[in-house]
């Protein structure tokens, strides 16, 4: 039987990432640390996602004598998805600690962020929200 288990994103930070998921609720539930391949592999889940639905953060390390990779992305990716329980508040959090809201939720519904390496991020409201200011003003900034 096939299952689903996670999602690979390529990361230069992966503290920074970690703490872009935490202000959406999602945690780190394993890690895993290759000193011959040079890699990290961090797993992070939803609240009950442990197991079932999970987004890896693949961290190559930088060569010994210079810089990491820059990693470019296209919007044939697409994006992550979350569902969260206000999504006024989930961006002002994700505003207040320095990120952009590219979509902002001006329908009380949907938003979209990005992490700290460019990996766009679909929020949708647990139900349903009427629009509030600021957001309902809020023009799209940039590509999401």
């Amino acid at each position: 039987m096939t299952k689903y288990l996670h999602t690979m994103i390529r990361v230069t930070d992966p503290e920074a990432t970690i703490r872009f998921f935490e202000l959406i609720g999602v945690h780190e539930v394993r890690r895993m640390e290759s000193e011959k391949g040079r890699f990290t592999l961090i797993f992070l889940a939803a609240p009950g996602g442990e197991g079932v639905a999970e987004v890896e953060l693949t961290y190559n390390w930088p060569p010994e004598d210079g810089e990491g990779e820059t990693y470019t992305g296209g919007r044939n990716f697409g994006h992550l998805a979350y569902r969260v329980e206000n999504i006024y508040e989930t961006c002002q959090k994700l505003a207040d600690a320095g990120h952009i809201i590219h979509r902002p939720p001006r329908d009380g519904h949907m938003a979209f962020v990005k992490t700290p390496d460019g990996i766009s991020v679909e929020l949708l409201q647990d139900g349903h929200l009427e629009p509030a200011e600021p957001w309902a003003s809020m023009p799209n900034t940039g590509s999401w």
